[in-house]
Protein backbone atom coordinates (compact mmCIF):
# COMPACT_ATOMS: atom_id res chain seq x y z
CA UNK A 1 0.00 0.00 0.00
CA UNK A 2 1.16 3.54 -0.62
CA UNK A 3 2.19 5.18 2.23
CA UNK A 4 1.18 9.08 0.93
CA UNK A 5 3.01 11.84 -0.19
CA UNK A 6 5.95 12.51 1.28
CA UNK A 7 6.31 16.19 1.62
CA UNK A 8 2.29 16.68 1.66
CA UNK A 9 2.27 18.17 -2.38
CA UNK A 10 0.41 15.42 -4.20
CA UNK A 11 -1.52 15.99 -8.41
CA UNK A 12 -4.94 13.84 -9.23
CA UNK A 13 -5.70 13.62 -12.83
CA UNK A 14 -8.81 12.54 -14.44
CA UNK A 15 -9.29 11.92 -18.12
CA UNK A 16 -11.89 11.78 -19.99
CA UNK A 17 -11.56 9.42 -22.70
CA UNK A 18 -12.62 11.48 -26.07
CA UNK A 19 -13.80 14.51 -25.11
CA UNK A 20 -13.67 17.06 -27.07
CA UNK A 21 -13.43 20.68 -26.40
CA UNK A 22 -16.51 22.62 -27.82
CA UNK A 23 -18.96 19.40 -26.48
CA UNK A 24 -18.17 20.79 -22.77
CA UNK A 25 -21.19 22.61 -22.57
CA UNK A 26 -23.21 24.10 -19.79
CA UNK A 27 -26.22 21.90 -20.78
CA UNK A 28 -24.27 18.21 -20.99
CA UNK A 29 -21.26 18.99 -18.70
CA UNK A 30 -22.76 21.80 -16.28
CA UNK A 31 -19.45 20.75 -13.68
CA UNK A 32 -16.84 20.96 -16.16
CA UNK A 33 -18.42 24.65 -17.61
CA UNK A 34 -18.60 26.15 -14.19
CA UNK A 35 -14.61 24.44 -13.04
CA UNK A 36 -13.83 26.23 -16.73
CA UNK A 37 -14.83 29.27 -15.46
CA UNK A 38 -13.37 29.53 -12.30
CA UNK A 39 -9.84 27.89 -12.87
CA UNK A 40 -7.61 27.90 -15.29
CA UNK A 41 -8.58 26.67 -19.27
CA UNK A 42 -6.80 25.81 -21.45
CA UNK A 43 -8.98 26.91 -24.83
CA UNK A 44 -6.16 26.12 -27.47
CA UNK A 45 -5.29 22.62 -26.11
CA UNK A 46 -4.28 19.85 -28.59
CA UNK A 47 -3.59 16.10 -28.73
CA UNK A 48 -0.56 14.24 -30.47
CA UNK A 49 -0.47 12.24 -33.51
CA UNK A 50 -1.59 10.10 -34.05
CA UNK A 51 -4.67 11.26 -31.75
CA UNK A 52 -5.22 7.53 -30.06
CA UNK A 53 -5.50 6.91 -26.75
CA UNK A 54 -2.67 4.79 -26.06
CA UNK A 55 -0.51 6.84 -27.93
CA UNK A 56 -2.00 9.71 -25.75
CA UNK A 57 -1.72 7.83 -22.49
CA UNK A 58 1.64 7.48 -23.21
CA UNK A 59 2.46 11.25 -23.86
CA UNK A 60 0.47 12.14 -20.68
CA UNK A 61 2.68 9.79 -18.51
CA UNK A 62 6.00 11.12 -20.24
CA UNK A 63 5.57 14.34 -21.64
CA UNK A 64 7.11 13.85 -24.69
CA UNK A 65 6.02 13.03 -28.17
CA UNK A 66 5.73 9.62 -29.63
CA UNK A 67 8.92 10.21 -31.47
CA UNK A 68 10.96 9.91 -28.13
CA UNK A 69 8.52 7.50 -26.06
CA UNK A 70 7.99 5.50 -28.90
CA UNK A 71 4.73 4.37 -28.65
CA UNK A 72 3.34 4.79 -32.27
CA UNK A 73 -0.70 4.77 -31.94
CA UNK A 74 -3.26 2.22 -30.81
CA UNK A 75 -1.78 -0.66 -33.28
CA UNK A 76 1.85 -0.52 -34.07
CA UNK A 77 4.16 -2.99 -36.22
CA UNK A 78 6.84 -4.87 -34.20
CA UNK A 79 9.43 -7.54 -35.05
CA UNK A 80 9.51 -10.01 -32.87
CA UNK A 81 12.12 -12.38 -35.13
CA UNK A 82 9.85 -13.76 -38.13
CA UNK A 83 8.93 -10.05 -39.96
CA UNK A 84 7.36 -7.17 -39.01
CA UNK A 85 3.41 -7.77 -38.18
CA UNK A 86 0.62 -5.72 -36.87
CA UNK A 87 -0.06 -5.67 -33.33
CA UNK A 88 -2.65 -4.00 -31.37
CA UNK A 89 -1.13 -1.79 -28.86
CA UNK A 90 -4.09 -2.30 -26.67
CA UNK A 91 -3.38 -5.89 -25.79
CA UNK A 92 -2.66 -7.07 -22.44
CA UNK A 93 0.19 -8.62 -23.98
CA UNK A 94 1.50 -5.61 -25.80
CA UNK A 95 4.30 -4.15 -23.30
CA UNK A 96 5.81 -7.43 -23.01
CA UNK A 97 5.71 -7.63 -26.52
CA UNK A 98 7.29 -4.38 -27.11
CA UNK A 99 9.95 -4.78 -24.66
CA UNK A 100 10.81 -8.21 -26.25
CA UNK A 101 10.84 -7.13 -29.40
CA UNK A 102 12.93 -3.60 -28.66
CA UNK A 103 14.71 -4.15 -25.38
CA UNK A 104 12.40 -1.65 -23.56
CA UNK A 105 8.72 -0.32 -23.20
CA UNK A 106 8.51 3.62 -23.28
CA UNK A 107 11.73 5.01 -24.16
CA UNK A 108 11.75 8.01 -21.58
CA UNK A 109 11.21 7.83 -17.86
CA UNK A 110 6.94 8.18 -17.03
CA UNK A 111 5.87 9.78 -14.14
CA UNK A 112 5.93 7.25 -11.82
CA UNK A 113 9.64 6.57 -12.78
CA UNK A 114 10.27 9.80 -12.26
CA UNK A 115 8.61 9.82 -8.55
CA UNK A 116 10.10 6.38 -7.76
CA UNK A 117 13.19 7.92 -7.81
CA UNK A 118 12.34 10.71 -5.55
CA UNK A 119 10.53 8.03 -2.86
CA UNK A 120 7.28 8.69 -3.86
CA UNK A 121 4.84 6.76 -5.43
CA UNK A 122 1.82 6.72 -8.25
CA UNK A 123 -1.23 5.13 -9.12
CA UNK A 124 -3.46 4.26 -12.14
CA UNK A 125 -6.96 3.76 -12.06
CA UNK A 126 -8.26 2.95 -15.84
CA UNK A 127 -11.32 1.87 -17.45
CA UNK A 128 -9.92 2.06 -20.70
CA UNK A 129 -7.75 -0.64 -22.92
CA UNK A 130 -5.34 -2.53 -20.74
CA UNK A 131 -2.96 -0.94 -23.47
CA UNK A 132 -3.70 2.50 -22.51
CA UNK A 133 -3.88 1.48 -18.73
CA UNK A 134 -0.13 -0.03 -18.89
CA UNK A 135 1.57 2.59 -20.56
CA UNK A 136 0.90 4.75 -17.37
CA UNK A 137 2.91 2.82 -15.40
CA UNK A 138 4.55 -0.15 -17.74
CA UNK A 139 7.51 -1.18 -16.00
CA UNK A 140 5.80 -0.80 -12.74
CA UNK A 141 7.13 1.39 -10.38
CA UNK A 142 3.96 2.44 -9.22
CA UNK A 143 0.11 0.64 -8.57
CA UNK A 144 -1.94 0.10 -11.83
CA UNK A 145 -5.27 -1.68 -11.29
CA UNK A 146 -7.24 -2.58 -14.26
CA UNK A 147 -9.70 -5.35 -15.08
CA UNK A 148 -7.40 -7.30 -17.14
CA UNK A 149 -4.82 -7.49 -14.32
CA UNK A 150 -3.39 -4.90 -11.64
CA UNK A 151 0.28 -4.89 -9.95
CA UNK A 152 2.26 -2.62 -7.64
CA UNK A 153 5.81 -2.09 -7.56
CA UNK A 154 8.21 -4.40 -9.66
CA UNK A 155 5.14 -5.40 -11.85
CA UNK A 156 4.03 -7.79 -8.90
CA UNK A 157 0.47 -9.04 -9.75
CA UNK A 158 -2.10 -7.36 -7.09
CA UNK A 159 -5.31 -9.76 -6.39
CA UNK A 160 -8.30 -7.02 -6.87
CA UNK A 161 -11.49 -8.32 -7.47
CA UNK A 162 -13.10 -4.53 -7.68
CA UNK A 163 -10.55 -3.80 -11.01
CA UNK A 164 -11.76 -7.04 -12.20
CA UNK A 165 -15.37 -6.61 -12.23
CA UNK A 166 -15.00 -3.53 -14.31
CA UNK A 167 -16.79 -3.03 -17.63
CA UNK A 168 -16.13 -0.14 -20.10
CA UNK A 169 -19.10 2.02 -19.84
CA UNK A 170 -21.34 4.64 -17.63
CA UNK A 171 -21.48 2.06 -14.39
CA UNK A 172 -17.97 0.78 -14.41
CA UNK A 173 -16.64 4.33 -14.18
CA UNK A 174 -19.16 4.86 -11.60
CA UNK A 175 -17.20 2.40 -9.65
CA UNK A 176 -13.92 2.89 -10.23
CA UNK A 177 -14.48 6.90 -9.44
CA UNK A 178 -16.05 5.82 -5.94
CA UNK A 179 -13.33 3.36 -5.16
CA UNK A 180 -11.23 6.34 -6.39
CA UNK A 181 -12.10 8.65 -4.52
CA UNK A 182 -12.37 7.08 -1.13
CA UNK A 183 -9.01 4.22 -1.16
CA UNK A 184 -6.63 6.09 -3.54
CA UNK A 185 -7.14 9.58 -3.27
CA UNK A 186 -8.60 9.91 0.25
CA UNK A 187 -7.11 6.81 2.22
CA UNK A 188 -3.94 6.13 0.35
CA UNK A 189 -2.97 9.73 -0.62
CA UNK A 190 -0.20 8.82 -3.03
CA UNK A 191 1.72 11.88 -4.71
CA UNK A 192 0.19 11.02 -8.17
CA UNK A 193 -3.10 9.62 -8.39
CA UNK A 194 -4.45 9.12 -12.05
CA UNK A 195 -8.29 8.11 -13.30
CA UNK A 196 -8.57 7.44 -16.42
CA UNK A 197 -12.86 6.97 -17.75
CA UNK A 198 -14.06 5.17 -20.63
CA UNK A 199 -16.67 7.43 -21.21
CA UNK A 200 -17.62 9.05 -23.55
CA UNK A 201 -15.28 7.21 -25.84
CA UNK A 202 -16.87 3.85 -25.08
CA UNK A 203 -20.35 5.38 -26.12
CA UNK A 204 -18.65 7.74 -28.95
CA UNK A 205 -17.81 4.90 -30.83
CA UNK A 206 -21.10 2.60 -30.60
CA UNK A 207 -23.44 5.39 -31.06
CA UNK A 208 -23.73 9.14 -32.94
CA UNK A 209 -21.88 12.05 -31.54
CA UNK A 210 -23.99 14.12 -30.19
CA UNK A 211 -26.80 11.57 -30.01
CA UNK A 212 -28.72 11.02 -26.70
CA UNK A 213 -26.58 8.37 -26.08
CA UNK A 214 -23.55 10.36 -26.13
CA UNK A 215 -24.74 13.00 -24.84
CA UNK A 216 -25.85 10.76 -21.37
CA UNK A 217 -21.81 9.43 -21.45
CA UNK A 218 -20.75 13.23 -21.74
CA UNK A 219 -23.12 13.92 -18.42
CA UNK A 220 -21.96 10.98 -16.80
CA UNK A 221 -18.32 11.70 -17.29
CA UNK A 222 -19.00 15.19 -15.83
CA UNK A 223 -20.60 13.66 -12.69
CA UNK A 224 -17.46 11.35 -12.10
CA UNK A 225 -15.11 14.78 -12.53
CA UNK A 226 -17.54 16.25 -9.81
CA UNK A 227 -17.06 13.66 -7.44
CA UNK A 228 -13.36 13.39 -7.39
CA UNK A 229 -13.09 17.67 -7.27
CA UNK A 230 -14.87 17.41 -4.23
CA UNK A 231 -13.21 14.68 -2.51
CA UNK A 232 -10.11 16.66 -3.66
CA UNK A 233 -11.28 20.11 -2.23
CA UNK A 234 -12.90 18.47 0.64
CA UNK A 235 -9.69 17.47 1.54
CA UNK A 236 -7.49 20.46 0.92
CA UNK A 237 -9.86 23.47 0.56
CA UNK A 238 -7.51 26.68 -0.44
CA UNK A 239 -6.22 24.07 -3.41
CA UNK A 240 -1.97 24.78 -1.72
CA UNK A 241 -1.62 21.27 -1.82
CA UNK A 242 -3.16 19.11 -4.01
CA UNK A 243 -3.10 19.98 -7.35
CA UNK A 244 -6.33 19.14 -9.72
CA UNK A 245 -6.43 18.43 -13.68
CA UNK A 246 -9.24 17.06 -15.74
CA UNK A 247 -9.11 16.77 -19.35
CA UNK A 248 -9.18 14.39 -22.32
CA UNK A 249 -7.00 12.92 -24.40
CA UNK A 250 -8.18 13.67 -28.02
CA UNK A 251 -11.81 14.29 -29.84
CA UNK A 252 -13.34 13.03 -32.36
CA UNK A 253 -15.06 12.86 -35.90
CA UNK A 254 -17.99 11.03 -37.84
CA UNK A 255 -16.93 8.06 -39.80
CA UNK A 256 -17.81 8.97 -43.29
CA UNK A 257 -16.62 5.62 -44.88
CA UNK A 258 -13.73 2.81 -44.15
CA UNK A 259 -10.67 2.63 -46.21
CA UNK A 260 -9.17 -0.83 -47.36
CA UNK A 261 -5.76 0.48 -48.00
CA UNK A 262 -4.03 -3.13 -47.30
CA UNK A 263 -6.36 -4.47 -50.20
CA UNK A 264 -5.09 -0.86 -52.37
CA UNK A 265 -1.46 -1.44 -51.52
CA UNK A 266 -2.09 -5.10 -53.23
CA UNK A 267 -3.90 -4.08 -55.94
CA UNK A 268 -1.08 -1.52 -57.28
CA UNK A 269 1.43 -3.70 -56.74
CA UNK A 270 3.30 -1.49 -53.58
CA UNK A 271 2.65 -4.96 -51.00
CA UNK A 272 2.94 -8.55 -51.82
CA UNK A 273 -0.62 -9.72 -50.72
CA UNK A 274 -2.70 -9.95 -47.32
CA UNK A 275 -0.16 -10.74 -44.07
CA UNK A 276 3.13 -10.04 -46.12
CA UNK A 277 6.12 -7.90 -43.94
CA UNK A 278 6.80 -6.09 -47.19
CA UNK A 279 4.59 -3.06 -46.21
CA UNK A 280 3.07 -3.54 -42.93
CA UNK A 281 -0.35 -1.19 -42.64
CA UNK A 282 -1.01 0.09 -38.66
CA UNK A 283 -4.75 0.91 -38.65
CA UNK A 284 -4.78 3.92 -36.45
CA UNK A 285 -8.43 5.04 -36.71
CA UNK A 286 -8.34 8.16 -39.25
CA UNK A 287 -5.10 7.86 -40.15
CA UNK A 288 -2.66 5.06 -40.16
CA UNK A 289 1.47 4.47 -40.08
CA UNK A 290 3.11 2.25 -42.77
CA UNK A 291 6.33 0.21 -41.90
CA UNK A 292 8.77 -1.27 -44.49
CA UNK A 293 10.62 -4.40 -44.18
CA UNK A 294 13.31 -2.40 -46.23
CA UNK A 295 12.72 1.76 -44.63
CA UNK A 296 15.58 2.68 -47.07
CA UNK A 297 14.55 1.39 -50.18
CA UNK A 298 12.40 3.31 -52.85
CA UNK A 299 9.43 1.38 -52.43
CA UNK A 300 8.38 4.05 -49.33
CA UNK A 301 8.91 7.27 -52.08
CA UNK A 302 6.36 4.64 -54.42
CA UNK A 303 3.74 4.39 -51.23
CA UNK A 304 3.78 7.93 -50.39
CA UNK A 305 3.18 9.07 -54.07
CA UNK A 306 0.28 6.93 -53.92
CA UNK A 307 -1.02 8.00 -50.61
CA UNK A 308 -1.28 11.60 -51.47
CA UNK A 309 -2.85 11.27 -55.00
CA UNK A 310 -6.08 9.91 -53.02
CA UNK A 311 -9.12 12.11 -52.53
CA UNK A 312 -9.63 9.86 -49.05
CA UNK A 313 -6.20 10.91 -47.60
CA UNK A 314 -5.49 14.33 -46.11
CA UNK A 315 -1.80 15.04 -45.34
CA UNK A 316 0.99 12.67 -46.11
CA UNK A 317 4.14 12.67 -44.02
CA UNK A 318 7.26 10.32 -45.15
CA UNK A 319 10.76 10.09 -43.95
CA UNK A 320 12.14 13.11 -42.43
CA UNK A 321 8.75 15.12 -42.74
CA UNK A 322 7.81 12.74 -39.94
CA UNK A 323 9.64 14.94 -37.43
CA UNK A 324 7.11 17.66 -38.57
CA UNK A 325 4.13 15.79 -36.25
CA UNK A 326 6.14 14.50 -33.84
CA UNK A 327 7.33 10.92 -35.00
CA UNK A 328 10.33 9.35 -35.12
CA UNK A 329 12.49 8.60 -38.41
CA UNK A 330 14.87 6.39 -37.20
CA UNK A 331 12.23 3.27 -37.20
CA UNK A 332 11.00 1.05 -39.98
CA UNK A 333 7.92 2.89 -39.84
CA UNK A 334 7.89 5.70 -42.95
CA UNK A 335 4.94 6.86 -43.69
CA UNK A 336 2.00 8.32 -41.55
CA UNK A 337 -1.37 9.41 -43.09
CA UNK A 338 -3.83 11.26 -42.05
CA UNK A 339 -6.91 11.47 -43.57
CA UNK A 340 -9.30 14.32 -44.85
CA UNK A 341 -12.03 15.65 -43.05
CA UNK A 342 -14.87 17.15 -44.00
CA UNK A 343 -16.46 20.36 -42.35
CA UNK A 344 -19.78 18.77 -42.12
CA UNK A 345 -22.75 18.55 -39.24
CA UNK A 346 -24.47 15.18 -38.26
CA UNK A 347 -27.96 14.78 -37.89
CA UNK A 348 -27.08 15.45 -34.25
CA UNK A 349 -25.35 18.66 -34.84
CA UNK A 350 -21.97 17.73 -33.98
CA UNK A 351 -19.38 19.14 -36.87
CA UNK A 352 -16.68 16.58 -38.40
CA UNK A 353 -16.77 13.94 -40.62
CA UNK A 354 -13.56 11.74 -41.87
CA UNK A 355 -13.11 8.47 -43.64
CA UNK A 356 -11.05 5.28 -41.06
CA UNK A 357 -8.48 3.16 -42.23
CA UNK A 358 -10.09 -0.22 -42.16
CA UNK A 359 -8.41 -2.41 -39.60
CA UNK A 360 -8.76 -6.30 -40.49
CA UNK A 361 -8.47 -7.29 -36.90
CA UNK A 362 -11.74 -5.02 -36.04
CA UNK A 363 -14.82 -6.32 -38.19
CA UNK A 364 -17.47 -3.66 -35.97
CA UNK A 365 -18.68 -1.14 -38.23
CA UNK A 366 -17.90 2.03 -37.48
CA UNK A 367 -19.87 4.00 -39.97
CA UNK A 368 -21.70 6.92 -38.60
CA UNK A 369 -20.36 7.10 -35.20
CA UNK A 370 -17.38 8.55 -33.30
CA UNK A 371 -13.62 7.60 -33.90
CA UNK A 372 -10.18 9.55 -34.33
CA UNK A 373 -6.92 9.33 -35.14
CA UNK A 374 -5.89 11.86 -37.20
CA UNK A 375 -5.21 15.40 -37.42
CA UNK A 376 -8.49 16.86 -38.13
CA UNK A 377 -9.64 19.93 -35.76
CA UNK A 378 -12.19 18.15 -33.92
CA UNK A 379 -9.62 14.95 -33.17
CA UNK A 380 -7.37 17.78 -31.92
CA UNK A 381 -9.40 19.50 -29.79
CA UNK A 382 -9.15 18.00 -26.27
CA UNK A 383 -9.92 19.66 -23.38
CA UNK A 384 -8.04 21.20 -20.45
CA UNK A 385 -8.91 22.55 -17.16
CA UNK A 386 -6.07 23.08 -14.15
CA UNK A 387 -7.09 24.05 -10.27
CA UNK A 388 -4.91 24.88 -7.45
CA UNK A 389 -1.44 24.30 -6.92
CA UNK A 390 -0.95 28.24 -7.38
CA UNK A 391 -3.01 28.40 -11.03
CA UNK A 392 -4.95 31.76 -11.53
CA UNK A 393 -8.23 31.47 -13.03
CA UNK A 394 -9.28 32.63 -16.56
CA UNK A 395 -8.75 30.87 -19.89
CA UNK A 396 -4.79 30.86 -21.28
CA UNK A 397 -4.75 31.08 -25.24
CA UNK A 398 -1.38 30.18 -25.87
CA UNK A 399 -0.96 26.80 -27.92
CA UNK A 400 -0.13 23.74 -25.20
CA UNK A 401 -0.31 20.28 -25.61
CA UNK A 402 -0.80 16.89 -23.69
CA UNK A 403 3.36 16.87 -23.57
CA UNK A 404 2.79 19.68 -20.90
CA UNK A 405 0.53 17.78 -18.64
CA UNK A 406 3.80 15.74 -17.11
CA UNK A 407 6.09 18.70 -16.72
CA UNK A 408 3.13 20.57 -14.78
CA UNK A 409 2.74 17.87 -12.49
CA UNK A 410 6.66 17.79 -11.90
CA UNK A 411 6.92 21.79 -11.24
CA UNK A 412 4.27 20.89 -8.55
CA UNK A 413 5.58 18.14 -6.87
CA UNK A 414 9.32 19.96 -6.74
CA UNK A 415 10.77 17.35 -9.69
CA UNK A 416 12.76 18.78 -12.31
CA UNK A 417 11.01 18.17 -15.42
CA UNK A 418 13.79 19.88 -17.55
CA UNK A 419 14.35 16.91 -20.10
CA UNK A 420 10.49 16.36 -21.38
CA UNK A 421 9.42 18.00 -24.38
CA UNK A 422 6.62 19.88 -22.70
CA UNK A 423 6.78 23.19 -20.33
CA UNK A 424 4.67 23.45 -17.27
CA UNK A 425 1.69 25.71 -18.11
CA UNK A 426 1.35 29.19 -16.90
CA UNK A 427 0.15 30.12 -14.16
CA UNK A 428 -1.22 32.94 -14.87
CA UNK A 429 -4.35 33.96 -17.35
CA UNK A 430 -3.04 35.32 -20.63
Amino acid sequence: MAAGAKNGRRAVIVICDSLRRDLVTPDDAPFLTELGERAAWFGAHRSVFPSTTRASAATIATGCLPARHGLLGNTMALDEGEGLVCRSAGHPDFPDRMRRATGRTLRVPTLAERLRWHGETSISCANVSPGAAYFQDPDGYGWVYHSAGSYGPGRRPVEDPASAALKKGIDGDKAMTERFCAEIVEERAPALAIMWLSEPDYTGHHSPLGSPQHRAAIAAADRRVREVYETVRRLDPGGDEILFVTGSDHGMETVAEAIDLDGMLIAEGLKQGTGSGDVVVAPNGTAATLYFADPDSDRVARVARFLAAQDWAGEVFARTALESVGLPTDTPMRIAVTLANADEINQHGVRGYSPIVKDPADNESKIGFGQHGGLGANEQRPFLIVDGGGFAPGERRMPTSLIDIAPTVLRHLHMDHDDTDGHALPREAG
